[in-house]
């Protein structure tokens, strides 16, 4: 194998059958279930990486159904996005945490992006009039939530409008074969091409669980502020450098 061909062809791992295809990556009929909360300030100041910054102690706890996702095939995956506001004053989210139940998203979304993401069980569905969301790491529940199904429909474009908007950010990192970081970046990425197929909200409840290796739990939920249902196809941008470590 020539040098040559190594760099004209190496963009993932392994070199021979990379674990996820070049992008774009664009999904159909991608399912978000968002519970947005109010939790502990204090808390909350000690995960959002600096120079990130906190107007709200807000956590968006989500359940994300991806049933056609190009390259990625079909999977569900949970986390945990926090509210920020970035250096230029806009507001944003940071995601905290990630856990999803397929391993070709979860390479290319920590090698490409740097996505926190991890091996786990997540689900969304509809029980009867319930829309539930639930996360479990290995045997254990980690996060269970419920919505009433589409009971209120919200204003489509407003939705799209702010998905297109928000700006998202990442922390990557990658080690350097003795173990230190190489890579050391905060990531800004955005969602594109968005069309917002449907949008609904209703009363809604959060529960959280304490796990050893999935501490979702340590972000309490100490008030629901608002949850919503979307339905929509959009294309996954990829990132930018907002802020490298290394070299501040």
């Amino acid at each position: 194998m020539k040098i040559a061909d190594i760099r004209a062809n190496a963009y993932s791992m392994p070199f021979v059958s990379p674990s996820f295809p070049k992008g774009p990556y664009h999904f159909v009929n991608r399912e978000f279930f968002i519970i947005s909360y109010r939790t502990d300030e204090k808390i909350l100041r000690e995960m959002v990486p600096e120079p990130l910054k906190i107007e709200d102690p807000i956590v968006s706890y989500e359940f994300i159904r991806m049933p056609d996702s190009s390259g990625f095939g079909d999977y569900t995956e949970s986390g945990q996005v926090i509210s920020v506001v970035d250096e230029q004053g806009r507001k944003g989210g940071y995601t905290h945490m990630m856990y999803l139940d397929d391993e070709s998203p979860i390479a290319g979304g920590r090698e490409l992006w740097g996505f926190p993401k991890k091996l786990a069980n997540p689900k969304l569905e509809v029980a009867s009039d319930t829309l539930v969301g639930t996360l479990d790491y290995g045997p254990i529940r980690v996060a269970t939530g419920t919505m009433g199904f589409k009971y209120e429909q919200l204003d489509c474009a407003a939705e799209q409008k702010k998905l297109i908007e928000t700006p998202n950010y990442l922390l990557k990192i990658i080690p350097h074969v003795d173990g230190t970081p190489r890579i050391c970046e905060l990531v800004r990425y955005h969602l594109q091409d968005v069309t917002v197929k449907g949008a609904w909200t209703g009363p809604a409840r959060l529960e959280l669980f304490q796990h050893a290796l999935a501490p979702v739990a340590d972000l309490p939920v100490l008030e629901i502020v608002s949850a919503k249902h979307l339905v929509c196809d959009l294309t996954l941008g990829l990132g930018e450098v907002a802020f490298d470590y290394l070299k501040a």
